[in-house]
C-alpha cells in the first residue's frame, strides 16, 4: 500500500475486489493508508471518503468488504475493523489491543466490545492484528465459525504470525482468515503470509511474501462435523471479561 495516500491505495483495492469472485473479500489493517498513528493526518470520519468508497464498492460488486480504518468520531480515534455488507450495512469492531510498542495506545482509544458478525451462513470473530496474541479476548463461546483477522505485522515477527493463526484456529475449532500487508512503511518491512486455516490448523491457501488475491471456502458443514466428532469445547473453561 502506498504510504498516506488514500486514493492511490483505494483504486489498488478496488482492483482485487473486482477481479475476485467472492462472497467476502478481505483486506489488510489500515488499508487505505498504511499502519500511520498521526491520526491527525489519517483519521477519516464515518462519512468521509474511505467508509463511503467501502459502501458503494461493495454495493457494487455485491460482496462483502472487510477492513480496518482510522476513524475520528466526535474527537475520539480508534482504529476501527468494519465489515461492509453489499446492503450498506456495517458492523464496527473498534481493535482492543492497542500496540503500544508501536505508539498506537498514544493516538488510539481502545475498543471495549467483542463482535461477532453473521454473513450468508457464517459467523465472524473480528479482530484486528495485535489482538491476535490474547487468546482470551478471542476465545470461541460457541457463537462464531470463523475468525477475520486483517494486520500489518512485521516481518521481523513473521513466524509469531503464522503460529498465532494456526493456534487460535485449533484451539477455537474455527477457521481463521489472516490478510497481512506486503511491502514497506518508513519504518517497518512487512512480509504478508496472509493465509486462510481451517478448524484442525490446516493452511486451506497462504500467500507467502508476495501481493495478491487467493480464494477459499469455508465449508460449515466439515466444521459442524467436526466439532461433533471431537468436541474438545465440552471440556474449555468457564471465564468472564471485565473491562
Amino acid at each position: 500500500m502506498a504510504w498516506c495516500d488514500v486514493r492511490a491505495n483505494l483504486a489498488r483495492a478496488e482492483a482485487f475486489v473486482a477481479g475476485c469472485d467472492a462472497d467476502i473479500v478481505v483486506l489488510p489493517e489500515t488499508f487505505a493508508t498504511g499502519f500511520v498513528v498521526d491520526t491527525e493526518a489519517v483519521a477519516q470520519r464515518m462519512d468521509g471518503t474511505v467508509v463511503t468508497w467501502l459502501k458503494r464498492t461493495a454495493a457494487k460488486y455485491d460482496r462483502a468488504i472487510v477492513g480496518s480504518v482510522a476513524i475520528n468520531e466526535n474527537g475520539k480515534c480508534f482504529n476501527r475493523m468494519m465489515f461492509v455488507k453489499p446492503s450498506g450495512v456495517i458492523a464496527c469492531y473498534d481493535k482492543r489491543h492497542l500496540f503500544g510498542i508501536g505508539g498506537e495506545d498514544k493516538c488510539f482509544l481502545p475498543g471495549d466490545k467483542r463482535v461477532v458478525v453473521e454473513y450468508r451462513g457464517v459467523r465472524f470473530l473480528l479482530l484486528v492484528c495485535y489482538d491476535l496474541r490474547f487468546p482470551v479476548w478471542s476465545r470461541n463461546r460457541g457463537d462464531y465459525d470463523a475468525i477475520i483477522c486483517p494486520a500489518s505485522w512485521a516481518a521481523s515477527r513473521r513466524n509469531v504470525w503464522r503460529t498465532l493463526l494456526r493456534a487460535r484456529a485449533i484451539e477455537n475449532l474455527a477457521y481463521v482468515v489472516g490478510v497481512n500487508r506486503t511491502g514497506a512503511d518508513p519504518s517497518t518491512k512487512y512480509v504478508g503470509d496472509s493465509a486462510v486455516i481451517d478448524f484442525r490448523g490446516e493452511t486451506l491457501v497462504e500467500m507467502n511474501d508476495r501481493e495478491g488475491l487467493v480464494t477459499a471456502v469455508l465449508d460449515t458443514d466439515r466444521l459442524v462435523h467436526f466439532r461433533e466428532s471431537f468436541p474438545v469445547w465440552r471440556d474449555a473453561d468457564n471465564f468472564e471479561i471485565k473491562p
